[in-house]
């Protein structure tokens, strides 16, 4: 029976190379105490025994880990990977994430955490002491979670801090809802549309009373009232069935709406459809997300798009300056996502209050 062959350690590489473990580790590391002959002199060995560099090799002498933690919110996650529905808010962040990562030599782990949990400060700080990651992503909610930022505020640990706009503890990264809920509701101005319906997203998210505020401030800006034009939701298909219905049932109708997800969306377009409403000729629809869903409904949503994977990657990029750079700007820094025009938006059709 062939004997198993023998991982190459850190250990193994010192002693090829005749220098010490320390000194193996400030290369891995790239630190910059090192130098250029001993660089190659212990990238020799390196290659020559075929070494791969371990977490823990990293980690030698208080270096950095070389790891960066995302975070996202188990409930809501899990039961998107379980409807199969086409969400792909994670798959942006690792794409936007990973990528940043790979370019500095750090690796991207993802975690979940749940938000509502009496345990969640364990959670976390279980994962923290596992990995001793050099920085932290909070996504939405977790990024305006109060116990959240102020246990990492504790850790004295990078974090940045995906869909807020609170200053102070983190790092701050906006995706401009606000802003594109105005774009939105501008598109729609343009187009003839008078009567613009709102399903908001859940609550428990920040943005979406950002996203109200922006359809509220471009409603004003063109004179226009909401009254009964605002539709509560929650960021499910179900809400956004009810919020829908309870629009387009109304004595004065909205002539287009703009739903704060895909899925409350789809939900819209569906309740039109069995209102004998044609999208868009009776009623045009924008929503937000532009998951790969709105690519095949009938017709194609028009939607923002939301800049998941540029926004993940700036965090990773500030995570990492933060690092080096001392004084790094406390300012809110904003990613903003883009109106992509389908076939869901027309103008106006003549009827009274359009």
């Amino acid at each position: 029976m062939a004997r198993r062959r023998q991982a190459v350690t850190i250990k193994h590489v010192a002693a090829d190379a005749g220098v010490s473990l320390q000194t193996v580790s400030r290369v891995i590391n790239n630190e910059p105490n090192v130098s250029p002959d001993m660089k190659r002199r212990v990238q020799a060995s390196i290659d020559r025994l075929g070494y791969v560099p371990s977490i823990a090799a990293q980690r030698m002498s208080g270096s950095r880990s070389y790891l960066i933690l995302a975070l996202n919110d188990r409930e809501r996650t899990i039961a998107d990977w379980q409807a199969r529905q086409g969400t792909d808010w994670v798959d942006q962040m690792l794409l936007g994430g990973m990528l940043k990562c790979a370019e500095h030599g750090y690796r991207m782990i993802f975690e979940l955490v749940d938000t509502h949990s009496d345990h969640v400060e364990r959670e976390l700080l279980s994962a923290i002491a596992a990995l001793q990651p050099d920085g932290i992503i909070l996504t939405p909610p977790h990024s305006d979670n109060p116990q959240l930022v102020r246990l990492l505020a504790r850790q004295n640990i990078p974090f940045a801090r995906i869909g807020s706009q609170e200053t102070g503890s983190g790092i701050p990264l906006s995706m401009d809802d606000e802003g594109s809920a105005r774009r939105a509701t501008a598109y729609l101005i343009d187009h003839g549309h008078r009567r613009i319906g709102f399903i908001a997203g859940s609550p428990e998210y920040n943005l979406s009373g950002w996203r109200v505020a922006g359809w509220q401030a471009a409603m004003a800006e063109a004179g226009l009232a909401t009254d009964g034009l605002l539709a509560a939701g929650d960021f499910t298909y179900a809400s956004g069935e009810r919020a829908a219905r309870d629009l387009l049932t109304a004595a004065s109708p909205p002539t287009a709406i703009i739903a704060s997800n895909d899925q409350m969306a789809l939900a819209t377009l569906e309740v039109a459809r069995g209102l004998g409403l044609d999208v868009p000729g009776a009623l045009s629809v924008i929503s937000f997300d532009n998951t790969p869903l709105v690519h095949f409904t009938q017709p194609p949503l028009t939607a923002i798009d939301q800049p998941i994977a540029a926004t993940t990657s700036k965090a990773v990029e500030l995570i990492i300056a933060s690092q080096t750079q001392a004084g790094l700007s406390a300012a809110v820094t904003v990613i903003t996502g883009d109106l992509v025009e389908r076939g869901s938006v027309a103008a106006c059709p003549a009827v009274p209050g359009g």
